[in-house]
């Protein structure tokens, strides 16, 4: 019975260590208007300094808002991020805007306001 019991904790741990290496660093941003309505088509990026930020250079990631105004990002590192979102003559440009430290290894989500 003993070596049945080593055998399911071997097995327990494979499939922990393997879910902790499939689960990658995300987050999640959702781009409002003014008035509170989703904006498809914002170009989001991301900037892991201040000065790429101003300088709208070198971006970590970016990508563009979906039909419900999200747009996702992987394998991010554990730190807050500089959010610049821009749709026509609508940004939130000059804000700093930043998002707090992001959970490694967990689903992060913020919302964006451009106006």
């Amino acid at each position: 019975m003993k070596k049945y019991a080593s055998i399911i904790v071997v097995i327990l741990l494979a499939v922990v260590a393997a879910q902790a290496q499939i689960i990658k660093t995300s987050l999640t941003i959702t781009v409002r208007d003014e008035v509170g309505n989703t904006v498809e088509g914002a170009a989001v990026k991301l900037y892991e300094i201040e000065a790429d930020y101003n300088a709208e250079k070198n971006p970590a990631q970016e990508g563009t808002t979906d039909a419900k105004g999200v747009v996702r990002f992987k394998n991010l590192k554990g730190i807050p991020y500089f959010v610049l979102a821009r749709k026509g003559d609508k940004d939130n440009a000059g804000g700093g805007e930043q998002t707090g430290k992001l959970e490694e290894k967990k689903f992060n989500k913020t919302t964006i306001v451009i106006q």
